[in-house]
């Protein structure tokens, strides 16, 4: 239907002049007219409205008498001191008294203007209709002596008197200006009809029940799903106070206290009609200031199937693991220590941290714990934390639903610790997860449970974590790059995987290996005891995974390569990693170096009698990482 406008025009010549300005609009409907009558003023504004006016412009009694009696917007075509100016110009041409008849919502400060005017002037005012009349017929005796100025029913009474008069007309630009501010009022109405209908269509399609109360604790939004969740019609309850419904939801109300926009969210299970419901809490701003409380809830047993379907999609996924207990080469005491915690850790089911410079085998040694643990048979679901943004790792590990963001998947998306459920998730370099992750990381382990992104319902867990760190987080708590509650919350059973460098045993062990799985025949190497010797004095900074890019080379190549030094295999015996004197060619190992500083202190301390218990005292470590550290520095000390 096509958009239009109402105009109650209180002349003929105002009428006259609108259709000379919007000839096409009027023709075509969208600007439709009535002249005002004093006999039918207060139902002409009906009139217009019933006849598809969806606004309507009228000037002083016109517009006092319809206003409030429809439910369109109403504009006043306001009588400006020009128009009152103009009129009283023309009127002075009769040479007669002038009698200016205004209505009491109309102002002129003829004080003001008598000057310019230099005729004289009588102002008369009227508040109702019904005045006007009688107003006019008090110069019947003297018609002839005076001219009457003012709008349409005035001037109409003037001229059933046999008077002079001039009516006030409005300029073009005037109209002009009322008519363009009406279609904007139009417009703008129409936009927020379909901006509610729109908004409406939303919330009744949503799976969620919603609910929202303005400022006064009054219902202002029910949506199709509360009615059905509720059992009451949106009739029965809207603008009704919620707390006389709904005490139940008293939760809601405690927004309602500081009356304050607060940006948290509040999830709660609550029992509402003898439903468990899982609910999400709000407050609403506009504009910065509070409007009301939201609350969108859900009926718990929705996320029963939720679970289900988890399930389903983890049986087909086959988030299952490669290695064991079995398939790492431990020869050197220093890893077969290792390996024989991992085994008694695997029997619990506590939160392991993983301590081990890059290319370790920290994954290979998760997976091996997992599989020793009672959850072999369940998911092992692995996460690089360094290898994502945040906002990707957030998507990642907690999911989200349909539409939580541009890009987001149709359906939504189950989070890896959703995957997880029943098994393991391993945060590998947790250590650089964002300070606002650690958080959300934080409350995930605390509460076993995970919201999806752009959801309001919580998802309960049951996985066990092993995270996994190449540098000290203990460190990183000290200088506030870590959070101490995560990291407690995280270093339950704390096992260190040594480098390379540190288990000299397994280097030759595991490079065969590589090159017997690399090459066409499968065979066991033979390697010279020069070869033998390049090996074992290069300090690996790549650990294991550098081991094995050098096992390929040399199978393909036929020649030890090590990252790029050919066979200049003197300078790396004698000189291990060092290859020249150039600053760019050198490399110090601070952890190298902690360590034997931590050695030799601990050496002192010794020969100054103390006993372990005492050293451990002194350092603020425990006695099992006292012998850890003076395990771990043998190997370094027997360089």
């Amino acid at each position: 239907m096509d958009r239009r406008i109402g105009i109650l025009a209180n002349s003929e010549e105002l009428k006259e002049t609108i259709e000379s300005i919007y000839p096409e609009d009027i023709k075509n409907g969208k600007i439709i007219m009535d002249i005002l009558d004093s006999e039918r003023i207060n139902e002409q504004g009906k009139d217009l409205e019933k006849n598809g006016a969806e606004a309507i412009i009228a000037r002083s009694g016109g517009y006092h008498h319809t206003f409030g009696k429809v439910k369109v917007p109403v504009i006043n075509l306001r009588i400006y001191t020009q128009d009152v100016l103009h009129a009283i110009m023309t009127a002075r041409k009769y040479k007669k008294k002038l009698v200016l008849v205004l209505s009491g919502f109309d102002e002129f400060n003829y004080e003001e203007w008598k000057n310019l005017i230099c005729s004289e002037l009588i102002m008369e005012k009227y508040n109702k209709v019904e005045e006007i009349e009688g107003v006019v017929s008090k110069y019947k005796s003297i018609h002839d002596k005076i001219v009457i100025i003012g709008g349409g029913i005035p001037c109409s009474y003037a001229k059933s008197f046999n008077m002079d008069y001039v009516n006030i007309t409005s300029s073009d630009e005037t109209i002009r200006d009322v008519v363009s501010q009406t279609w904007e009022i139009v417009n703008n109405v129409h936009e927020q009809k379909y901006s509610n209908n729109v908004l409406k269509s939303i919330l009744d399609h949503v799976h969620d029940a919603v609910i929202a109360i303005n400022a006064e604790g009054q219902i202002m939004l029910f949506n199709e799903r509360a009615e059905e969740l509720l059992n009451k019609s949106s009739n029965e309850v809207l603008e009704k106070k919620l707390l006389d419904v709904f005490p139940e939801l008293s939760l809601m109300t405690e927004g309602l206290k500081n009356k304050k926009p607060d940006n948290n969210k509040y999830n709660e299970i609550i029992n509402i009609r003898n439903i468990v419901v899982a609910a999400n809490i709000s407050t609403m701003e506009s504009e910065g200031k509070f409007i009301g409380v939201l609350c969108s809830f859900q009926d718990i047993t929705k996320l029963q199937s939720l679970e289900k379907k988890i399930r389903y999609e983890l049986n087909k996924k086959g988030l299952t693991t490669k290695y064991k207990i079995n398939d790492i080469i431990a020869y050197d005491p220093a890893m077969k220590s290792t390996l024989s915690k991992a085994v008694r850790i695997g029997s619990s089911d506590s939160t392991v941290m993983l301590y081990g410079e890059s290319g370790t085998g920290k994954e290979m040694l998760a997976q091996s714990i997992h599989n020793m643990s009672e959850r072999s048979d369940e998911p092992f679901v692995a996460v690089n934390c360094a290898a994502l943004t945040e906002s990707l790792l957030e998507s990642e590990l907690f999911g989200y639903e349909e539409g939580a963001f541009t890009g987001a998947r149709k359906g939504g998306k189950p989070g890896l610790f959703e995957l997880a459920h029943g098994g393991t998730i391993f945060l590998d370099e947790i250590n650089n997860v964002s300070l606002n992750l650690q958080t959300k990381l934080l409350r995930v382990l605390e509460e076993k449970e995970v919201m999806r992104i752009g959801s309001d319902y919580i998802i309960p867990l049951n996985v066990r974590v092993i995270a996994a760190a190449n540098e000290s987080l203990k460190e990183k708590v000290n200088n506030g790059s870590f959070r101490s509650d995560l990291f407690y919350r995280l270093n339950i059973l704390e096992l260190h995987i040594p480098p390379l460098r540190e288990r000299k045993m397994d280097i030759l062990p595991i490079f065969k290996n590589f090159v017997c799985m690399y090459s066409e025949d499968h065979k066991e190497p033979d390697i010279s005891n020069k070869l033998q010797k390049v090996l074992l004095s290069y300090t690996w900074p790549g650990n294991v995974r550098e081991l094995r890019n050098v096992s390929e080379r040399y199978v393909l190549f036929g020649e030890l390569d090590l990252n790029g030094n050919g066979k200049d295999y003197e300078d790396i015996i004698s000189k291990g990693n060092v290859t020249s004197n150039k600053p760019e060619d050198m490399r110090l190992d601070l952890k190298e170096i902690n360590r034997y500083v931590e050695l030799k202190v601990i050496e002192m301390l010794e020969s100054q009698g103390m006993t372990k218990n005492d050293i451990a005292k002194v350092l603020g470590i425990s006695r099992s990482s006292l012998w850890n550290k003076i395990n771990s520095s043998k190997g370094m000390s027997k360089k």
